[in-house]
């Protein structure tokens, strides 16, 4: 069965339009605000104790949705938030054993410890945007309007990187012939383009009728792929490898894909996987000498790799002495916390650039989400953040295998795809809050918790 207004076209999208779908427009305005940099938004410095809180066109478009969404409940309830409790509990115990983490003692008594709880903050405001999509998208007619929007806007970010490829100086990247991170930063560019090519990756195995705003499919295919060939970033490239895999795993039983499905899946991870590595190759050629899989040159500078890898090992000695607490909120940046290990990762990693170590002033971070976990929140917080990727997993999974409506079973196929690729994504990005990349992710889950819903409410479309 295919989708109302699937086509997307300007007359489909008037009949879109209406009282019932308020909600799904508010949500669709605050995309452009929700992917957008922040150094290119207006902010207002609003001071508090000894640190500032920057509040900019991003926090009022998260207000506005969720102001949207507290209208949706009062007028139609809340019982749609049963369905994603797989997502809401380990999400609560996760910001909770975080919330610990801010508060505990020796969070309490760094000199940092105002930024880390405007920071923690933060968090918990992109989180709340989760809850706020089951209420706001109800029917097939609001998922046409807040995917059509999603597309549109990554075409958008993606036609900025291409003009930044093209050597333009514009939005303050004047970087040309490697990566582009458009207005957006490059992570942030990486996650948007893997919610576009998430849809067109499950139109192929489903079908264009089954899938929302189908007429924008193929713009989502092309926006997608180069989106993702130019922010350049590896990790996303083999996330999104899994996740094609994974969206094939799961849609044999309802969909039964044929070879040529099969095979043009098989084409969009070859050629985001060829384009990266092309635009990648500089910094490949440094971590292949690095790992000494090349003939080894003089460093020139500090590489992407071969930095992350000195950084995620210090990452993990912070864990190795601390395994069940960690050492609080976003410390592991922290002088204290990273120089008892500095001599031995130098003893271990004699040929990277000193200015790849972290030090004073140079508080480069772990750098990736998960050992970053595992250095602030101990095992605990490891444990609780797969087991709310696993529970986002789950719904998406159990709502494209036994939805009996097409558009929340075409949703969790799309949001099966994408959460594994953006798991990818932060494995190359610490633990950075309020920005594009949390919104995505946090929205993924509140599809699938919006497609739980519609699966158990039995919703005809």
């Amino acid at each position: 069965m295919a989708y109302p207004g699937s086509s997307f076209s300007p007359a489909r999208v008037r009949h879109l339009v209406s009282s019932e779908s308020a909600g799904a427009l508010a949500l669709t305005a605050a995309l452009p605000f929700l992917f957008l940099h922040e150094r290119f938004q207006p902010e207002y410095g609003l001071d508090v104790g000894s640190t500032t809180i920057d509040l900019r066109l991003s926090d009022a478009a998260v207000l506005l949705v969720l102001a949207a969404a507290l209208v949706a409940a009062s007028r139609s309830g809340t019982e749609r938030l049963r369905a994603g409790r797989a997502v809401w509990l380990p999400g609560l115990l996760l910001l909770g054993w975080l919330a610990f983490q801010v508060a505990r003692p020796a969070s309490l008594d760094d000199d940092l410890f105002d930024d880390h709880l405007v920071s923690f903050s933060k968090l918990c405001e992109y989180a709340l945007l989760a809850p706020a999509i089951p209420l706001l998208l109800r029917r097939a007619e609001d998922l046409v309007l807040f995917v059509g929007g999603l597309i549109l806007w990554s075409a958008v970010a993606t036609t900025v990187a291409l003009v930044q490829f093209g050597g333009l100086d514009v939005f303050a990247v004047s970087t040309s012939g490697w990566r582009y991170s458009s207005f957006l930063g490059r992570h942030d560019l990486a996650a948007l383009s893997v919610l576009a090519v998430s849809l067109a990756a499950a139109g192929v195995v489903a079908g264009r009728k089954r899938i929302p705003a189908a007429g924008l499919l193929g713009l989502a295919l092309a926006t997608g792929v180069l989106g993702l060939i130019l922010a350049g970033s590896v990790t996303a490239a083999a996330g999104l490898t899994v996740g094609v895999f994974g969206l094939w795993l799961v849609a044999r039983r309802r969909y039964a894909p044929s070879g040529r499905r099969v095979l043009a899946l098989v084409a969009i991870v070859a050629v985001v996987g060829g384009g990266v590595t092309a635009i990648r190759s500089e910094a490949l050629d440094d971590f292949l000498q690095f790992v000494g899989l090349r003939e080894e040159e003089q460093a020139l500078g500090v590489e992407s790799y071969s930095q992350r890898t000195v950084l995620a090992y210090i990452g993990l000695r912070i864990f190795e002495d601390q395994p069940l607490l960690g050492v609080g909120w976003q410390r592991s940046s922290r002088p204290e916390a990273f120089e008892p290990y500095l001599e031995d990762a130098r003893r271990r990693f004699p040929d990277v650039d000193p200015l790849a170590f972290p030090a004073p002033g140079r508080e480069w971070g772990v750098q990736n989400l998960y050992v970053q976990m595992l250095a602030d929140a101990g095992i605990v917080g490891l444990v609780l953040l797969l087991a709310l990727g696993a529970g986002g997993l789950l719904l998406a999974v159990r709502t494209t295998t036994y939805a009996p409506n097409p558009w929340a079973a075409g949703a969790g196929l799309a949001a099966t795809c994408a959460l594994l690729a953006h798991a990818g994504v932060w494995a190359s990005l610490g633990i950075v809050a309020g920005i594009p990349l949390q919104a995505a992710t946090t929205i993924l889950l509140g599809l699938v918790a919006a497609g739980a819903a519609a699966a158990e409410e039995h919703t005809a479309v």
